[in-house]
């Protein structure tokens, strides 16, 4: 195979021998362990290219011989696979309640997990507390800040790159100061990257939960706040101002525990049909005891009349929004997330709606996963990014 660069020319050597190592770094990622032989029938590579390449890559230390395969005609032959020390990822999730956070290697294994209630009452306490957990998942897994390939934090709101700003931030307060981005990186580093906290948590189903069948879903978050991971053709999709999935602005207000102030924060959907809100329809009702939606939940199970009307309205609200997703983008899954999307038998109320109000019914199901379910995700997006760095190790190299 020839490679012809830009004017015409016969690519530099160097470059070839490069992009043929990214190529077997990219199938042994996918599909390793594997052996020279498979990799030759993999690539379309000759051995002996597949033996050199194999030998830089190794010495980079990117990967390394695991074991061999037995069992099979002819000699046994050396398996090949991603050496997890290559890199490593921190994903954080930033909460209201709660900070949580991982350490994983280069070949996704999870190498230090954890969970604080968070105590800051402010941006600047927040990003503390964050760098706090962040030292103690480093110790935890026996290696230092840098060593780190790529962090990643989970957080309410939109990022816009394009204006370098974090906006939209819910109840989270103060998180959108101009101060916390420069803050943050101050911390973690200039590639620090910040992904909205519902599009992690669809990438953590694409890669853990019922997203791995399908190209297209919908990840539907309803609890404390409401949000949107939208995945197409495999990919998670952002929009052009990173505000694909804010549906918690769909102007649906006509829940009984709308608040026309809370809409103007957090838009009309959110002050419908959010945590806060039902636990404010409860009250407003006269349910005994609804300090949150789970306890409305409860004495709805236990045949609370009134509790009932207002799981069915929220069930109502709910698959309006859903009705929506599916008459713009027709995805093949609905996957329902948060406290309320999880919540016992929410799942059959919903569907039972969008009989009567959508086109067609895509599958809908309650997600498996559980409160890691963020840092899941930013770990699989900082991933990706790590093995870009990894990638360009090679490139440079040859350049």
């Amino acid at each position: 195979m020839t490679v012809v660069a830009g004017g015409g020319s016969a690519a530099r050597p160097q470059l070839i021998r490069a992009i043929n190592e990214k190529v077997l770094l990219d199938h042994i990622r996918r599909s390793g362990p594997l052996s020279r032989t498979e990799l030759a029938r993999l690539s379309g590579l000759s051995k002996p290219t597949v033996s050199a390449a194999l030998g830089t890559i190794e010495r980079a230390g990117l990967v390394h011989a695991t074991g061999q395969r037995t069992g099979v005609p002819g000699p046994a032959a050396i398996l090949y696979d991603v050496r997890p020390e290559a890199g490593f990822i921190l994903g954080l999730d930033v909460g209201r309640e709660f900070l949580r956070g991982a350490v994983a290697d280069l070949a996704g294994t999870v190498r230090s997990r954890l969970s604080v209630r968070t105590k800051a009452v402010d941006a600047m306490a927040r990003i503390q507390e964050l760098a706090g957990l962040a030292k103690k998942l480093l110790g935890d897994a026996g290696i230092s800040a840098s060593q780190l390939t790529q962090t990643v934090i989970g957080s309410p709101g939109v990022y816009d790159p394009k204006l370098d700003t974090l906006t939209l931030t819910g109840r989270l307060s103060g998180w959108d100061s101009p101060a916390v981005l420069p803050a943050l990186r101050e911390e973690f580093g200039p590639a620090l990257m910040i992904e909205n906290d519902v599009d992690a948590a669809a990438l953590a189903e694409r890669v853990h939960g019922h997203g791995r069948d399908v190209d297209s879903f919908a990840f539907v978050s309803v609890g404390t706040g409401i949000g949107m991971g939208l995945v197409l053709d495999g990919k998670l999709r952002h929009g052009s101002h990173g505000v694909a999935g804010e549906i918690s602005y769909l102007p649906f207000a006509e829940g009984t525990g709308s608040d026309a102030r809370d809409a103007r924060k957090r838009g009309s959907f959110d002050a419908s049909a959010s945590a806060a809100a039902v636990v404010r329809a409860a009250r407003r009702a006269g349910v005994r005891g609804a300090s949150s939606a789970e306890k409305v939940f409860a004495a709805a199970a236990r045949g609370d009349a009134v509790a009932a009307e207002i799981v069915a309205e929220e069930a109502l609200l709910v698959a309006k929004a859903v009705c929506t997703v599916i008459t713009v983008v027709d995805p093949h899954l609905i996957v329902l997330g948060g406290g309320i999307g999880q919540a016992p038998g929410f799942l059959d109320a919903v569907v039972d709606r969008l009989r009567l109000l959508a086109p067609v019914l895509p599958e809908v199901k309650v997600s498996v996963l559980a409160a890691d379910t963020v840092v899941a995700g930013c770990i699989a997006a900082g991933l990706d990014r790590a093995w870009q760095h990894v990638v360009a190790r090679i490139g440079n190299a040859a350049s």
